[in-house]
């Protein structure tokens, strides 16, 4: 069943914020996907964080930065908010996770959970058959698929048919990456797939 509050605050209406308890009632929950068949790219986040468990909606947490760069890469006409995550099929994405277990950070997974999402993704990748498969954090990608060596960018093997890239991961913890440079790494994905760049018409 949805959370509470993901059912509560619609796309047009205010977005209340988790309160303490709810996002402590969010530990361990799973979100369900943003997937239809044959998209052109499939984003692929380490696993929910708490805010994402609490209110339903993939990286969701005010300070990440999936959705700002999502938009500066062209992949979409304006910033969506989170919750209008139900968009995204009709221009051609979706999103999931390596791992179905919301924490408080990525880093609270073991390998083990890694490596048994990669088995997963593969399968969901197989039925659903997207074109490209983004991986949105080179260390789960390196520890799920067993890929030591991976670096930011396309990836010489495919994934169930699709070609696969690897992306930095957009939480605000990573310094590493500004929004420009976040939004720069998507927009490189979006001209490798061919898709246009979508701007406000």
């Amino acid at each position: 069943m949805p959370p509470a509050l993901g059912r509560r605050a619609g796309a047009g209406a205010a977005h209340p914020r988790p309160t303490k308890a709810e996002l402590a009632a969010a530990t361990d929950r799973s979100i369900p996907d943003v997937l239809a068949p044959a998209l052109s790219v499939l984003f692929v986040g380490i696993n929910p964080g708490l805010w994402s468990a609490a209110t339903g909606w993939h990286f969701a947490r005010p300070g990440n930065r999936f959705w700002p760069a999502l938009h500066l890469g062209g992949f979409t006409p304006r910033l969506l908010h989170p919750s209008e995550q139900g968009e995204l099929p009709a221009l051609g994405l979706g999103i999931t996770n390596m791992a179905a277990r919301a924490s408080a950070r990525a880093d609270e997974l073991t390998a083990e959970e890694l490596l048994d999402g990669a088995a997963i993704l593969t399968d969901k990748v197989a039925r659903h058959r997207p074109r490209w498969v983004a991986v949105v954090g080179v260390t789960a990608y390196r520890i799920g698929f067993q890929r030591p060596k991976a670096a930011f960018g396309p990836q010489p093997e495919s994934l169930a048919g699709a070609r696969l890239w690897v992306l930095p991961n957009p939480s605000g913890l990573n310094a590493h990456f500004t929004p420009i440079t976040l939004g720069a790494a998507f927009a490189e994905l979006r001209a490798a797939t061919g898709l246009p760049a979508r701007r406000p018409g």
